[in-house]
């Protein structure tokens, strides 16, 4: 059977597996999940929506199932929305440049790791922020379209497992002024700062047996956003409740 092209969507099922194995080849997600879960605010309303884009196998859910949300999950693969259905999350299939929900309709919008993984930047950025009420709050975190940030996901993160082999296409990584710009023509002002595995963690979890518990590390933050890094922005305006439509 060939190998599918960088980046093809279809490596997902093959590594639905993954999601939440301890030590797995998505460890590293998870410690991305902490960080991220860790910028979401308390829900300020008791039906407050937080819309997780490109959501996986729900990676996110236990690190915000406590604030009171409604957790809802967008992804195109539905091996990892079961997974993530299975952990609460409102699991509906749909591509994240065109998500299947109503205008102003989430409080908090997450795009954990998928941005990098887009086609469309800009049609992904827009529908991001158009689902967004005003005065809500939109998360992020992807890989710069540096040549750093292509050596440590592609030539070091391939070659030492850090990275399941092709499941990044570098062309697609993300220049954080031209993300910036892009939230900025919908109303968000992001600001970014970078992000990095802590060293002695990244060691475990690369040289510790395979199914070794996961919690292995933890993502902290650096002044440099030359490879991984993280935005944060709220969208201009007045806030007012909204419906998801499924």
């Amino acid at each position: 059977m060939p190998r599918l092209a960088r980046n093809d969507p279809r490596q997902y099922d093959d590594l639905a597996g993954e999601w939440w194995r301890p030590g797995g080849g998505f460890e590293m997600l998870h410690w991305l999940a902490v960080a991220r879960g860790a910028l979401v605010p308390a829900a300020a309303r008791p039906d407050a929506v937080l819309v997780d884009a490109g959501c996986g196998g729900g990676l996110l859910a236990p690190h915000v199932e406590h604030l009171g949300y409604r957790h809802v999950g967008v992804d195109l693969r539905r091996s990892g929305l079961e997974q993530a259905a299975s952990r609460g999350v409102a699991a509906i299939v749909g591509d994240v440049a065109a998500l299947p929900l109503a205008d102003e309709s989430a409080d908090v919008v997450v795009a954990g790791e998928i941005l990098e993984h887009v086609p469309d930047l800009p049609a992904t950025v827009a529908e991001l922020c158009r689902v967004l009420r005003p005065g809500g709050l939109l998360l992020l975190d992807t890989i710069n379209a540096t040549r750093l940030g292509r050596f440590v996901s592609i030539t070091l993160g391939e070659r030492f497992g850090a990275a399941p082999v092709g499941i990044h296409d570098p062309e697609l990584f993300v220049d954080p002024g031209d993300l910036t710009t892009q939230c900025a023509k919908h109303g968000v002002r992001l600001r970014v700062r970078g992000v990095r595995p802590s060293l002695p963690g990244l060691l475990r979890w690369l040289l510790l047996p395979t199914g070794t518990a996961s919690g292995l590390g933890r993502m902290v933050p650096t002044r440099s956003t030359q490879v991984l890094y993280q935005g944060m922005g709220r969208k201009q305006g007045e806030g007012r409740p909204g419906q998801v439509r499924a």
